[in-house]
């Protein structure tokens, strides 16, 4: 089976590339924008005719999109979430390959969801940033295509390679200095949200099942269970062997305001300082979580077991170990 692989380099790529060279059916073709991939192509500003002509030279069974962009501006993300997605879908219409298209999508397309509840794939999205609009506007372009694909909506991933700009990340960064300097506590906030953490390497096998199937539709990948990021962050202090003691600021809607002391950032988003008018009430308030999915999230996965065969295997204990030892490394 020839298989195209889209953002080889990215996060979830590199395990879906991983997880893909070790099956000996596969022969796989990394298509990016760096000068590591096999074919270079920007897909944002690429034509769908280039990318068409590419398709029938190569003709995959399946095509793998990887490929986007989490961070930056509504119109950045829309270029490489949504025009790119665009690109591909037309491109795949117009060649003669037949190739089935496995899509992630994420679990910002859904947005913010009912405390105790989970998401099962029929529910309504209702995005609450610009990036999850993004992502369901790919989404859309993918069901209504009339290609042989499936979009898997992968939750809250985790792991080895963990990007030290998410919230797991920056905890795992904020241990490490304290633990460099010394530090006997150690205070973080945001840590109130719950959310569906899933290994990267699950994801990969999930990409990887997806390929071969029949599914199609939309596919929740997700451990099914919701883990608050204070308990995460205490499973990750007993890794570590951090014996100091962890002290929780409640801030009210996660960020910053003008009784913060100076570094202390909320794990759950980006540091931020309010303005005046902020302070003072007369301008909006920030959306109080940055991935616009609220206080709690948690997937419905029975779409993935009965459709995919798929359940994770990894906990979030070995996913935890994983992202200590990057940041030990770094001690």
């Amino acid at each position: 089976m020839r298989v195209l692989l889209i953002g080889a380099n990215g996060y979830l790529g590199r395990y879906v590339a991983d997880r893909l060279l070790a099956d000996p059916a596969v022969q796989l073709t990394a298509l990016g924008r760096g000068d590591d991939a096999d074919v270079r192509f920007d897909l944002a500003t690429g034509s769908p005719g280039a990318l068409t002509r590419f398709l029938d030279a190569v003709h995959p069974g399946v095509v793998i999109n990887c490929a986007g962009a989490t961070r930056g501006g509504a119109r950045e993300l829309t270029r490489h979430n949504t025009v790119a997605v665009a690109t591909i879908c037309e491109s795949l219409r117009r060649s003669g390959c037949g190739a089935r298209l496995v899509q992630l999508g994420c679990a910002a397309e859904y947005g913010p969801s009912q405390p105790g509840s989970s998401t099962a794939e029929d529910a309504v999205p209702r995005p609450g940033g610009p990036y999850g609009v993004s992502k369901l506007a790919a989404t859309e372009l993918v069901l209504g295509s009339g290609l042989d694909a499936v979009v898997l909506r992968i939750f809250s991933p985790v792991g080895p390679g963990t990007p030290a700009g998410s919230p797991l990340g920056r905890l795992a960064e904020a241990m490490r200095r304290a633990m460099q300097s010394g530090d006997g506590e150690l205070k973080l906030s945001g840590l109130g949200v719950q959310r569906d953490f899933v290994d990267v390497r699950d994801v990969a096998r999930a990409v990887h099942a997806a390929s071969l199937s029949a599914a199609q539709g939309v596919v929740n990948i997700g451990t099914g269970r919701a883990v608050r990021l204070r308990d995460a962050a205490a499973v990750l202090a007993r890794v570590a062997g951090y014996g100091g003691a962890l002290h929780e600021l409640d801030l009210p809607q996660q960020h910053a305001h003008p009784g913060r002391p100076p570094g202390l950032a909320a794990i759950g988003s980006p540091r931020s300082e309010a303005t005046p008018e902020q302070i003072a009430g007369t301008a909006p308030q920030p959306y109080p979580y940055p991935d616009g999915c609220g206080a709690w999230q948690q997937a419905d996965v029975r779409t993935a077991r009965d459709r995919l065969g798929w359940r994770p295997r990894i906990n979030l204990e070995e996913s935890l170990a994983d992202i200590w030892m990057e940041a030990a490394c770094r001690i």
